[in-house]
């Protein structure tokens, strides 16, 4: 053992010998349960916290863990208190270029917590290597300077009769939010709950959501996370999360109940009052790296305990220094978690299977999901973690989704993940913004995407609820400024204007930025409500970003990750609100939600469903006919009609009985000007109804006879329902 400063503070005391299971901390009557994986240490230490003592850290008891098997340490110590913070240490060889890099003098957190206490500080102790010669130990104590693990005792929590909502994927609209964003702001929740799980639970903020009609959030980040030291030395911290170091642990800074374990009981209760309301939870689950960053980043849990065996590294030892280079990022985070690595595919399923019969929670986002399926060097959707998880049957039950892509040029795979997954659809979001801003080549793009992207999932069996069709994520302009700004502007953030992406796909109108013109903020408001419209009544599972459909702003910037602040909050208030938008989009969701033609399941064939009857899609030409060949090579057509027949649909009803519904023409015009459309006079027998409109001339009520014309606006949407 190398002493440090640690050695020299607390005490000292027995431990029992204890068993391996399960990993982490195990309360009992008598004793605590401690269990770790270490397989290269040759000494393990679990040391115990109290709230006396300098630096911060409070008094250390250590109790060494002699007794090791298969690779776990572990121990039994008596009299351990609910709510006590704790940590690991760990000696061993100190060799990074072998991914070998223990340091007693570094405290760690327990992979397996279930809470966390504290927050990460920007200094030198954090790293386990010397600053000055990264080849060497670095020996202050980190304790004062990073989180501690909580014992927590779990099963006294009174779930009473909740029933998870279990929504048909088809059924399925998802809002994805910030769990301190969506309340920070909020007048209708009381002030010491604004920011936190227990804000999210109370009736403003659900009762707004099922009015909306979304049936499940998708919360960006809540497993433990930490800042990243570059971001703190700018003064900032990150704000969204994707820099998870604890993966049973929620959020600490989110809970009103404090860090001793109270924010696992908020949590569950955040997820009872949803699942009261009849809305489904969704996790945005970070497992391709953790916080520990690359070589060069701090020692705060996997890397001083197995960092060779949780990380995945270079094949070979590159040229230069090895200490940099040895960790294989595919992330763009620094390091890649290593799936085919035993533990820590354990680990991540451990984690799934916790989230999901302990917390209760129904579905997961897993981001950058291609660095997960990695068989060496190549991506493989017969990978140990997707193998893992569809025979798994806890967790090939819930929903799953992947974002089909990592930082690698062969990381994307859009349209080639197996079922039971579905994905998020980035060219569903890159057509649609190109086609509202008008530089689509033609309309043939547009149509697949509408139909639910047929191109992309059809052929391996998946239904066109395997697109979850987005036009903005938290990653990104929100939808009004995609209608605001044709540049980013990422000044704040610190990094120069250079971080976030270039290819927005937006456009400004004439002016960059916020404006008093009037005649600009109109058309703004109707581009934004075509793309919300867009979104909600297409094939496939629709992803509302939060506060999209009330013109939330972040005012140009594309990657506020460190804008913990009104740049990133929404803005209750009605003033600012384009409430327009917001009543257009609640529309089109009761549109869709009432009516099972916009939701099918079955792809549409472009053949009657019944003899004799109508075609169950047709594409119109503006003039009224069906359209054709040269139609949809005409890269100047920029209107297309989308008539979706309802008798009878093709899916059966619940009971297999055939299910008749309305009909219903949508017509999307991307032109700026005017475009006079003729309803058919086949395939529609009665009088069109308008339903949902962005158009001025065309307001909902107007009705069409069949043959009659219409004039849509410049850039307008208008819905038609045949009555």
């Amino acid at each position: 053992m190398t002493p440090g400063t640690w050695s020299r503070r607390g005490e000292t005391a027995a431990v029992w010998p204890g068993r391996t299971w399960p990993l982490g901390a195990d309360h009992g009557e008598e004793a605590t349960n401690f269990a770790v994986r270490a397989p290269e240490a040759s000494r393990v230490w679990v040391c115990l916290f109290d709230d006396d003592g300098p630096g911060g850290a409070g008094r250390e008891t250590r109790h060494e863990l002699t007794e090791v098997s298969l690779g776990i340490w572990h121990g039994a110590v008596p009299g351990v208190q609910v709510g006590t913070r704790y940590g690991y240490r760990a000696d061993g060889p100190w060799q990074p270029e072998l991914g070998l890099r223990f340091n007693p003098d570094k405290l760690l957190l327990d992979p397996y917590a279930r809470a966390i206490s504290g927050d990460l500080a920007d200094d030198p102790a954090i790293f386990g290597h010397d600053l000055a010669s990264p080849h060497e130990r670095d020996h202050r104590d980190s304790a004062p300077y990073v989180p501690k693990s909580v014992v927590v005792d779990e099963p006294d929590f009174d779930w009473g009769d909740d029933r998870r909502p279990y929504t048909r994927w088809r059924d399925t609209v998802i809002y994805e939010l910030h769990v301190k964003g969506m309340t920070a702001l909020h007048d209708r929740v009381p002030e010491h709950l604004r920011g936190t799980y227990a804000g999210l639970a109370t009736p403003a903020v659900i009762d707004y959501l099922r009015d909306l009609g979304v049936t499940a959030v998708e919360l960006l980040p809540v497993q433990q996370f930490v800042s990243e030291p570059k971001v703190m030395a700018r003064g900032m911290a990150n704000y969204w999360g994707y820099n998870t170091i604890g993966f049973f642990a929620p959020h600490h800074a989110y809970a009103s109940a404090g860090d001793r374990g109270g924010q696992v009981r908020e949590f569950k209760e955040m997820v009872r009052a949803y699942h009261a309301a009849g809305l489904e939870v969704f996790l945005d689950v970070v497992y391709n790296h953790t916080a520990e960053s690359d070589a060069l980043g701090p020692t705060l849990s996997f890397r001083g305990l197995d960092d060779k065996g949780f990380y995945r590294r270079v094949d070979h030892t590159p040229p230069g220094d090895p200490y940099d280079d040895t960790y294989w990022d595919i992330t763009g985070c620094g390091n890649t978690v290593d799936t085919s690595n035993p533990a820590a595919l354990r680990l991540i399923l451990d984690s799934l299977r916790y989230w999901t019969s302990q917390m209760r929670v129904d579905g997961f986002r897993f981001d950058l999901m291609s660095a997960l399926t990695r068989v060496g060097y190549d991506v493989d959707m017969r990978s140990h973690l997707l193998t893992a998880i569809g025979q798994d049957p806890t967790l090939r039950h819930v929903k799953l989704i992947a974002e089909p892509w990592d930082a690698s040029a062969d990381g994307y795979r859009v349209g080639e993940f197996p079922p039971p997954w579905v994905e998020w659809n980035d060219q569903f979001r890159d057509t649609v913004r190109d086609f509202w801003r008008g530089r689509a080549p033609g309309v043939r793009t547009v149509a697949t995407r509408l139909a639910g992207s047929s191109d992309l999932y059809a052929d391996d069996g998946r239904s066109p609820y395997a697109s979850v069709n987005f036009v903005t994520a938290h990653d990104g302009f929100t939808v009004r400024d995609l209608v605001s700004y044709e540049n980013k502007h990422n000044e704040a953030n610190g990094e120069g204007n250079r971080d976030g992406t270039d290819d927005n796909r937006s456009q400004s109108f004439g002016v960059e930025g916020e404006t008093d013109d009037p005649e600009i903020l109109a058309l703004r408001r109707k581009v934004a409500a075509g793309l919300m419209v867009t979104l909600c009544l297409s094939n496939g599972v629709p992803m509302i970003t939060a506060g999209d459909e009330r013109g939330r702003t972040q005012g140009g910037n594309n990657n506020p990750y460190v804008q913990d602040n009104e740049t990133s909050w929404i803005d209750w208030r009605p003033d600012d609100a384009w409430l327009d938008v917001y009543e257009t989009t609640k529309a089109a969701l009761r549109l869709r939600r009432d009516h099972p033609a916009l939701r099918q399941r079955h792809w549409f064939e472009g053949r009657p469903t019944i003899e004799g009857g109508p075609k169950d899609l047709v594409w119109l030409h503006p003039s009224g006919r069906e359209m054709s060949g040269d139609d949809w090579a005409d890269d100047a057509l920029a209107v297309v009609g989308m008539l979706v027949t309802g008798s009878p649909l093709r899916s059966p009803g619940p009971r297999g009985e055939q299910q008749w519904d309305s009909s219903f023409l949508i017509w999307l015009n991307a032109e700026a000007d005017q475009v006079a459309v003729t309803l058919p006079g086949q395939d529609w027998s009665g009088t069109g109804e308008v339903v949902v409109s962005t158009c001025p001339g065309c307001p909902v009520g107007t009705s069409v006879m069949p043959g009659g014309s219409l004039a849509l606006g410049g850039r307008t949407v208008v819905v038609l329902r045949e009555a």
